[in-house]
């Protein structure tokens, strides 16, 4: 553990709360990263709970609606969140039942990034037909350094004005490079438009304001928006007004000008000096042990790292990324051998002459591995060994009879067309459920399941999704080697 999640609420919610009060009664407040799920902070982080930010604007509830904001190119491009595996589009579905399920109002979705696309009209009425209110904003020449066209008519002014009814309006996303800035900025400008003044605050994690510029935790964020070439920078805004550093992001950096012209258009003058004063982030005071996060933030790197070789292997992804993150090692003196289970899965793989394997490293340090087999698929084999270690049981213990598992590849290849007779995960799974009954062993393997979360596992070879879900839903950090089986 490396960080104190309590503090963080508490000092957080009070910051937000001074924030909002400074605005009077509406405000915009963009909300960076994700407002539950943010498992990239928890993992950088170890300590900080994925729900954190959602905690705190709970006891806000009633004073604030939430606006989901989704690109025109994320919706064409069928982006996917690589933590949950699923399609920008659909998430924004599933924030905002998760939203609702938790008492909060939802009140429309922005498509942004908007200039004609048929994938965008087409997601557009799939919404309206759900019932749910939906804005387009477009896609503005020269944006961001085009201020005078901007902030005009023909720039902001051209946006739908997003209708909004309470006094504070958290504006979220799926995910980084969505537009939820402009979708601020925009609606600061049709607000004044209207005779209205509003404020706004950007509430984001990453990068950190007050570590390091070249911290792991912020190489990390660098290595998790390598596909939106994010790059951290010292707030030269700050600098000059303070004469303090400030660690900002280039695109924080780049739209700033545009934010001051914005303020001063609208109130005569812009309240905020830098853009690190637009953000009320306290993440930086709540770190407890340095060390421990520094490790983890390591770890989180050589994990992007490998995301970004499968997804360039696979034509989702490009050799941009995997060459960007590859100079983040450099930053903070690793490669990908510093990941233990990534060695310890290829000296497998060779003393097995080629066959796939996977490696896990338990919290004790233990380093497990497994290969496949005519039965099992590395990963497969890799649970059974892990769980059996867990759970005390001797690694010759056969927990699955043959006379089970034959039947099972049977129904795969006869009945369900299938090419691949080893079981998967979750094959091994159910049969360890239904031998669960009356066999002690698969009882005890299975309860040790929970064990396995935060755990790190590296396979040789690209894993089918059904494996990498088993491996997300059982809270394990994964990594593959750009390979296909």
């Amino acid at each position: 553990m490396g960080f104190d999640n309590e503090k963080y609420i508490r000092i957080q919610s009070e910051h937000i709360k001074e924030r909002i009060a400074q605005f009077g009664n509406k405000l915009y407040l963009e909300l960076g990263g994700k407002l539950f799920d943010d498992y990239h902070a928890s993992r950088v982080l170890p300590g900080f709970q994925p729900d954190s930010k959602l905690a705190m604007l709970t006891q806000l509830r009633d004073t604030l609606e939430i606006v989901i904001v989704i690109s025109a190119l994320d919706i064409e491009k069928n982006k996917v969140r690589q933590d949950l595996g699923i399609t920008y589009d659909e998430d924004v579905l599933r924030l905002r039942e998760e939203f609702m399920q938790r008492g909060f109002l939802v009140s429309s979705v922005v498509i942004t990034h908007y200039n004609g696309q048929k994938s965008a009209d087409a997601y557009r009425q799939r919404l309206e037909r759900l019932g749910i209110t939906t804005y387009y904003h477009y896609t503005i020449e020269g944006y961001p350094h085009n201020v005078e066209l901007i902030d005009s008519e023909e720039g902001y002014g051209k946006n739908d004005f997003v209708q909004t009814t309470r006094p504070l309006v958290v504006v979220t996303a799926p995910g980084p490079g969505s537009g939820k800035m402009a979708v601020c900025l925009s609606q600061l400008y049709n607000e004044h438009a209207r005779g209205r003044e509003a404020g706004y605050a950007k509430f984001e994690t990453f990068p950190v304001w007050n570590l390091p510029l070249k911290h792991p935790v912020n190489i990390a964020y660098e290595a998790a928006t390598a596909d939106l070439n994010d790059v951290n920078m010292i707030d030269p805004f700050h600098l000059e007004a303070y004469g303090k550093t400030a660690i900002n992001y280039n695109r924080d950096i780049e739209i700033f000008p545009v934010l001051d012209a914005l303020f001063t258009g609208i109130y005569g003058h812009n309240p905020y000096k830098s853009p690190t004063d637009m953000g009320v982030n306290m993440v930086g005071f709540c770190i407890t042990d340095d060390a421990v996060c520094c490790e983890a933030s390591k770890q989180e790197i050589i994990r992007r790292y490998y995301n970004a070789l499968n997804d360039f292997a696979l034509g989702t992804g490009t050799e941009q990324e995997v060459n960007k993150i590859a100079l983040l090692f450099k930053q903070v003196g690793i490669n990908s051998a510093y990941r233990k289970v990534t060695v310890a899965a290829k000296e497998r793989r060779e003393q097995s002459l080629g066959v796939a394997a996977s490696a896990i490293e338990l919290h004790d340090g233990t380093i497990i591995t497994a290969q496949a087999s005519d039965l099992l698929g590395s990963s497969a084999a890799l649970l059974l060994n892990a769980t059996k270690h867990l759970a005390g049981i001797d690694h010759a213990v056969k927990l699955i009879p043959q006379e089970m598992l034959t039947p099972i590849q049977h129904t795969k290849i006869a009945y369900l067309r299938g090419k691949n007779p080893r079981l998967h995960t979750d094959e091994v799974l159910i049969a360890l459920s239904v031998l669960s009954l009356h066999d002690e062993n698969c009882r005890r393997t299975l309860e040790a399941l929970p064990e396995l979360a935060g755990c790190q596992v590296h396979s040789t070879v690209m894993l089918s999704e059904v494996d990498r879900k088993i491996f997300r839903k059982l809270g394990i950090d994964l990594t593959c080697d750009p390979v296909r089986k």
